[in-house]
C-alpha cells in the first residue's frame, strides 16, 4: 500500500440533504463538527431521509455562525433558521431509536413542507453528547452519534469505488455507471488504498485523530439516487448483492467512532492501526 490520505470531507448539516466538501472539518465524539445536527421528521416523529424522499437531494444547508442555517432547494426564496433554544422537545423516531429533539421555528416547518409537498418538522439535536447512544452492540460505553444513520462517521475508498463501477460496466445496468461518490453520503473518502482495504481496518489514524471502525456499512436505496436529479435506478445495489453481500447486507465503505478529538484535513495521512 502507498501513500494513504484523505482526498476529500464531507458534512451534512441537514440528514438528507446535499452535503457541503470543507478542506477541513472538527471531529466530535458524535461525528464531524456541524454534521447531521438537523433531521426533518414526520408528524407521527419519524425521521424523514431519501429513502421515501429522494427530492431531499436537491435541497441544501449552509452552515451559519452560531449553528444555523440557510436553506435553499429549487422554487423557494432561501430561509435562515436560527438554532432554537432547548424549551422544550419532540420525540423522534431515528430508525427505531427514540431520540428528543428541539423543533425549528414554525417558518422552517412550513418552508420544508412546501419543498416535500406534504407536512413534516425541521428539528435539532442540541445534545449530542446525551440524546442518541450508539447501537449497544457495536458501542462502547457512553458513545453517541448525531442524526446519522447510526455511528458518527462513514469512510469509503476511492479504490473500493472504481473496483465497484468496474463491476457495474460488466453488469446489466451499464448504462447508469460510474457512479460518483456521492451516492454513499460518506464523511471521508481516502486515496491510494487497494481496492476494499477498508474491509480489513480495526483501527486508523486520520492525521492525527484516531477511530474504531465498529463494522462495515450496509447500503440501502438511498445509493440508487442520483445526488444531482433525485432520480432513481438500479444501481449499485444490483451489483453489490452480487459480489458485496454479507449476511444480507449490502456493503460498501466502513463506519467509524472517533477515539480522540481533533481536526482532519484534506491531503492528511491516513495510517491503519489495526
Amino acid at each position: 500500500m502507498g501513500h494513504v490520505e484523505v482526498e476529500s470531507i464531507h458534512v451534512h448539516p441537514v440528514k438528507a440533504f446535499r452535503g457541503l466538501s470543507p478542506r477541513k472539518a472538527v471531529v466530535e465524539p458524535w461525528g464531524l463538527a456541524g454534521d447531521r445536527r438537523w433531521a426533518l421528521i414526520d408528524h407521527g416523529g419519524k425521521v424523514v431521509t431519501q429513502r421515501d424522499q429522494p427530492r431531499l437531494a436537491l435541497a441544501a444547508a449552509e452552515p451559519l455562525a452560531g449553528g444555523g442555517l440557510r436553506l435553499s432547494a429549487p422554487g423557494l426564496p432561501p430561509l435562515t433558521v436560527a438554532v432554537p433554544e432547548p424549551l422544550a422537545t419532540v420525540p423522534m423516531d431515528v430508525f427505531g431509536t427514540k431520540v428528543e429533539g428541539v423543533p425549528a421555528d414554525p417558518a422552517a416547518h412550513d418552508w420544508c413542507s412546501a419543498f416535500l409537498g406534504h407536512g413534516v418538522r425541521l428539528v435539532h439535536l442540541d445534545d449530542p453528547a446525551t440524546r442518541r447512544p450508539v447501537d449497544p452492540v457495536y458501542a462502547l460505553p457512553g458513545e453517541t452519534v448525531s442524526f446519522a444513520d447510526g455511528y458518527p462517521l462513514l469512510v469509503t475508498t476511492v479504490a473500493s469505488l472504481d473496483a465497484l463501477n468496474s463491476l457495474i460496466a460488466q453488469g446489466p445496468d451499464a448504462h447508469e455507471g460510474p457512479l460518483p461518490m456521492n451516492r454513499f453520503r460518506p464523511n471521508v473518502v481516502v486515496a491510494g488504498t487497494e481496492p476494499w482495504a477498508e474491509d480489513h481496518w480495526t483501527r486508523i489514524a486520520v492525521g492525527e485523530v484516531v477511530f474504531r471502525a465498529p463494522k462495515p456499512s450496509g447500503r440501502c436505496v438511498v445509493t440508487t439516487t442520483d445526488q444531482a436529479t433525485a432520480v432513481r435506478g438500479r444501481e449499485p445495489l444490483r451489483t453489490l448483492a452480487r459480489h458485496r453481500r454479507t449476511g444480507g447486507r449490502l456493503l460498501f465503505g466502513l463506519n467509524l467512532v472517533p477515539l480522540s478529538p481533533g481536526t482532519i484535513r484534506v491531503g492528511d495521512p491516513v495510517r491503519v492501526l489495526g
